[in-house]
């Protein structure tokens, strides 16, 4: 039988559903996380996801914070585990993903977790730090255009940590994002991925 291709970035996920338990253990926290096909990292937490959780600096205690592209929700709940007292804003475009995320954060307690399409992010709103595992798969242009969208968004002086694989381009993201006006640089490489701090110019 042929299944429908489809892509995490889609809206509606064209593959039909079968839900799995995947486990995410990140320094105390301890999480099992619902997922399905048709979301981002569904047969296991991705790498890099991994790795953004364990070398970027924590986030801000109050404020704030967007997780941009937020699948099923493992960086929103351990940001929301470890900062109680801010607001995560865990954004996606997949609707089976957003679904996730909301059961995900219930039965992590995560009550600090808001989840929503991009489109329903009030336009005032602004972040004290960006959190994201970007969907370079959509191609260059599209991620240029996400990435201008939410950037500027940023308070003054805080910052977006992003992970991009090396082999995916995570140097010539770094280069177009300073071309851009941003000030970048490279906080850590770890198991192929680049972890790139991202804050408006002086």
């Amino acid at each position: 039988m042929s299944i429908p291709k489809t892509q995490y970035f889609e809206a509606q996920p064209a593959v039909p559903s079968r839900p799995r338990t995947v486990r995410l253990r990140i320094g105390e926290l301890d999480l099992t996380l619902q997922t399905d096909r048709g979301v981002f990292g569904s047969k296991g937490v991705d790498l890099g996801t991994r790795v953004l959780l364990q070398e970027a600096p924590p986030p801000p205690l109050k404020g704030e914070v967007l997780d941009l592209g937020c699948g099923y929700g493992p960086i929103a709940i351990v940001l929301a585990k470890l900062a109680p007292g801010a607001r995560i804003w865990a954004v996606d475009v997949n609707e089976r993903a957003l679904e996730l995320t909301r059961a995900n954060a219930e039965a992590a307690g995560a009550a600090n977790i808001t989840v929503c399409t991009p489109d329903t992010v009030p336009d005032e709103a602004r972040f004290d730090a960006i959190y994201s595992n970007p969907p370079v798969r959509v191609g260059k242009g599209p991620l240029h255009s996400l990435l201008l969208e939410w950037l500027p968004r940023l308070n003054p002086g805080c910052a977006a940590y992003l992970v991009v694989q090396r082999n995916l381009g995570s140097d010539s993201l770094a280069k177009w994002l300073a071309e851009q006006g941003f000030a970048v640089r490279r906080l850590k490489s770890k198991k192929g991925y680049r972890i790139l701090e991202v804050k408006a110019a002086p």
